[in-house]
């Protein structure tokens, strides 16, 4: 029977039944006798699903809800950098428009929580990356803590989970991109900017800001 039909058969069980994350799902025999299909079929389908965390398999223990994990859409991308590497580059560019198209466009949604919350925490970062720069040291970490902080308030789990993606995979291939690294201390400076206009609580200035960090990336590239 057709992979595609069973996968879309179990996709619409768990749907229709308004399963979440974490629930046990019937045993093999049940679900082949439910959807009516073979048992080297559905074991098949249920790998592919469990691939893209749709489900999973806990051995000895029962078939469960997937959370669904960005991991499939990480291994890809970071695939087709490698490759991009190797060529025009563009698909490296993409992933940094993306990243920028998602991040300016949440300016004013980060500039209005900020204007009744504090930015103590992203001052503490930025001070962190000014002395690191000072020092001549690398401060990934604090740069990735720092865009986390500007976004995490909002909420939205999958726009993290999509920056994260981005941010990593972008990092595997940052060393081997051409053109001179930028400045540490210039790298600093953006963020500082960042945190100026954004207390400032003008969405436009902190978008403009955004804009101008990622052009600094985006200048290796020319």
């Amino acid at each position: 029977m057709n992979q595609t039909f069973i996968r879309d058969q179990m996709k619409a069980y768990i749907l229709e039944r308004g399963l979440k994350a974490g629930d046990l799902l019937p045993n093999e025999q049940d679900l082949m006798a439910q959807l009516g299909v073979g048992r080297h079929p559905l074991r098949e389908a249920m790998k592919a699903l469990q691939a893209v965390g749709i489900i999973e398999i806990r051995h000895g223990f029962g078939t469960y809800v997937g959370a669904v994990s960005l991991q499939s859409l990480e291994d890809g991308l970071s695939f087709r950098l490698s490759q991009s590497m190797a060529g025009d580059l563009r698909d490296v560019q993409n992933v940094l428009e993306v990243r920028q198209a998602l991040e300016v466009g949440l300016a004013e949604e980060v500039v209005e929580h900020f204007r009744t919350h504090s930015t103590d925490a992203l001052e503490d970062l930025v001070q962190q990356m000014e002395a690191k720069a000072a020092a001549d040291e690398h401060f990934t970490d604090e740069d990735w803590a720092f865009h986390q902080a500007l976004y995490e308030p909002l909420g939205n789990t999958l726009v993290l989970d999509l920056l994260a993606v981005f941010w990593r995979t972008f990092a595997e291939v940052d060393a081997r991109l051409p053109g001179p690294r930028d400045a540490l201390a210039d790298i600093a400076g953006w963020h500082r900017d960042l945190l100026d206009t954004l207390q400032s609580g003008d969405p436009t200035a902190f978008a403009r800001s955004l804009k101008t960090h990622f052009s600094g990336i985006q200048s290796r590239f020319v």
